[in-house]
């Protein structure tokens, strides 16, 4: 049983009449005939009562075509359904970032809804390390992170730079320099976020390649949480240029270049080298791009080599 027997069923029931069925469908009236006994075949019962001068339905006729009723209007529905989504018109976004990448998402899916306000957008808060494997599982579409994943099922655009940035209190001593040396900073004791991850590696061994000691006095849970002990005067930190934002409009924090930690960081998105990706992400990538292109450094969208769009 399929939904062309079924439709060809109830233009027989709705009509009456199996020639008048036949011109609906343009349709020769023995072809009509002989799906309608085939449809009968299938269910073992006897649909239509041919001894009346109109097709009449049986009882087993009557039952057979509330439902096909209901599943021709499911496939209306469904077709409707696909053609929202094709239009933007409902469907979702999932998406995976952490407390850091989480910002630069902001500006980029502010100018999503704004154009696509039918999307749900839903980011799942991840660890850094395990974004990759939720793209790959696809507990979500498309992955931020701040590193190049390794895995060959996955490709990677680059969409953000940015830069590792020293930070003290305002009344701390080296607020008033515009520079310092990493030897400065033997002496100081750093806040830390207690999360491993690529960039602290490359902290530690700046630290040790200048011979100098890293002192890493208190390890906190969130850079939120860094960057509030810091303004409360408690030792100093290195953390993403992206946070800084506010705390550097209200002056509660101050940057201080340290050339020797002019560590960069890219943001990139990442989603699975096979992927159908949904409407809604396709439409999600435009946007970065257009966003990108809009307002330039330090937004970009750039495909690494290897891991191209397409």
């Amino acid at each position: 049983m399929d939904l062309f027997q079924l439709e060809t069923f109830l233009a027989v029931a709705e009509e009456r009449s199996f020639s008048r069925a036949a011109a609906r469908l343009h349709r020769t009236q023995p072809a009509v005939s002989q799906i309608i006994a085939k449809l009968e075949g299938e269910l073992g019962e006897v649909l239509l009562d041919r001894t009346s001068r109109e097709a009449k339905l049986t009882d087993a006729g009557e039952v057979l075509r509330d439902y096909a009723t209901k599943m021709l209007n499911l496939r209306s529905e469904a077709a409707g359904a696909l053609s929202e989504l094709r239009e933007l018109h409902r469907g979702r976004l999932n998406l995976a970032a952490n407390e850091y990448t989480c910002l630069y998402l902001l500006p980029v899916l502010d100018e999503f809804r704004r154009l696509n306000p039918r999307i749900k957008v839903a980011v799942q808060r991840s660890l850094a390390s395990r974004i990759a494997d939720d793209v790959l599982v696809h507990s979500v579409e498309i992955g931020v992170l701040s590193f190049r994943p390794e895995d060959p099922n996955l490709r990677s655009v680059v969409v953000y730079r940015d830069e590792l940035a020293f930070v003290v209190n305002p009344n701390h001593p080296l607020a008033k320099e515009q520079e310092v040396s990493i030897r400065q900073l033997g002496t100081q004791h750093f806040v830390a976020h207690n999360i491993a991850s690529p960039q602290r590696q490359k902290v530690i061994e700046t630290f040790r390649r200048h011979t100098t000691p890293l002192r890493i006095g208190v390890e906190l849970p969130s850079l939120e949480a860094v960057k509030r002990f810091v303004e409360r005067g408690n030792g100093v930190a290195l953390v993403p240029g992206l946070t800084l934002e506010r705390e550097l409009e209200r002056a509660s924090l101050v940057r201080v270049r340290v050339k020797e930690l002019q560590l960069e960081r890219r943001l990139r998105l990442v989603y699975r080298r096979q992927a159908n990706l949904s409407h809604a992400a396709l439409a999600f990538l435009k946007v970065v791009e257009h966003y990108a292109g809009a307002h330039g450094d330090p937004f970009s969208f750039d495909p690494e080599r290897g891991n191209g769009l397409g």
